[in-house]
């Protein structure tokens, strides 16, 4: 069964709605407000979109919540990119929101975030350029009723921006059909003798994971087709306590999760617990400690306090306690089950176990390990 964008707006019992539906009335809130000059194809001005990704109270009162914590140049930039004929790589370790950005960029230009190539080992040139109704080939042959268009090439018709998830996971022989649809901003179709141009507004938002393994490197061909920008892990503790205590409300909200949302405390000792383990040793610089294997990012801070909510809403009185924090803890950093969990009982009992105020969480951890 397939949905139009105007009947999506309509439903309110989808486990996840798109950016654009989500946030419609702050997206109508802006464009009724937005009198600067647009791009052509574009639903806001720049200055909008960057106001929508950034948070700010408009004129009439309305208030826009930030979408992304963080350095606001690079958010300019990125939005300034997207305005030339350049295309956008978001490049950064996993969890430091590049698909949520670019989710909402799309939204916020094109007013539909759903133009989405999923980057895979085994994803084919028919999802970048076109595929064939093969019913239709073989009783009329070749003919434009018959093509199947990627999203790609919808984003090409229609003067969206279409989003490339993972870029660096699609074979490089399969990367190499962008050369020509970013330079020549054209899909020829050899077997009608024809070709699709883009309409003013078309471009492309790729990301990419810099520190996974096995993926395919990017040509230099393709790496100069793109004005990459670099989103870091969160600068300070503060400011990524921010962002797991929105996402975490936000979450729990869509998910009609009946427990009380975390106290902020709650949230600053799993960031702090997070960033700890990141960087080898504790905040206050005195000792050092093993870094697991997995990447603890925002992400999985966000992953654990939702589970937590769930945990006690489900199975406790609804307040989040230290057995609710523990099991998604411990799974989020134990990914290698012998050396992940020395790592893990050595932090405990060097850092957890001397703060006063930690005892709940220590002992919970120290029950499931």
């Amino acid at each position: 069964m397939t949905i139009g964008l105007d009947a999506m707006t309509e439903l309110t019992t989808t486990i996840r709605q798109s950016a654009e539906q989500q946030y419609a009335h702050e997206l109508k809130a802006l464009k009724a407000l937005d009198k600067r000059q647009r791009p052509p194809n574009w639903e806001l001005s720049p200055w909008a979109v960057s106001t929508y990704l950034l948070g700010g109270t408009l004129e009439d009162g309305t208030q826009i919540s930030a979408k992304y914590i963080g350095n606001r140049r690079l958010i300019e930039i990125a939005v300034a990119t997207l305005a030339t004929d350049r295309a956008l790589l978001l490049l950064g370790v996993p969890g430091t929101a590049k698909s949520w950005v670019s989710e909402h960029l799309a939204a916020a230009i094109s007013g539909n975030s759903l133009l989405v190539v999923q980057g895979t080992a085994g994803t084919p040139e028919e999802m970048i350029r076109y595929g064939w109704n093969y019913a239709e080939l073989l009783s009329k042959g070749p003919s434009s009723n018959a093509i199947v268009p990627s999203p790609v090439m919808r984003a090409m018709t229609t003067g969206k921006l279409v989003r490339i998830e993972e870029l660096t996971r699609i074979p490089s022989e399969i990367q190499d059909s962008f050369i020509s649809i970013l330079s020549e901003k054209m899909i020829p179709i050899p077997e009608l003798d024809e070709y699709v141009q883009a309409e003013k507004g078309f471009n492309l938002i790729a990301t990419a994971n810099d520190r996974d393994r096995g993926v395919n490197e990017l040509s230099s061909a393709l790496k100069r087709r793109f004005n990459t920008v670099v989103l870091p892990l969160p600068d300070s503790a503060e400011e990524e306590v921010k962002i797991v205590a929105s996402r975490v409300a936000s979450l729990g909200r869509a998910l009609e999760l009946p427990a009380e949302p975390p106290a902020l405390e709650e949230v600053r000792r799993i960031v702090t617990i997070f960033r700890e383990l990141r960087s080898g040793q504790t905040e206050d610089g005195k000792t050092k400690i093993k870094s697991p294997s997995g990447n603890l990012s925002s992400a999985e801070a966000i992953s654990v306090m939702t589970n937590a909510m769930a945990l006690a809403a489900h199975f406790g009185d609804g307040t989040l306690k230290g057995d609710d924090l523990a099991a998604g803890i411990v799974g989020a950093i134990i990914k290698d089950p012998v050396q992940d969990q020395v790592v893990m009982l050595e932090y405990l009992e060097t850092v957890v176990k001397e703060r006063a105020d930690w005892t709940n969480i220590y002992r919970a951890c120290r029950e499931i390990i």
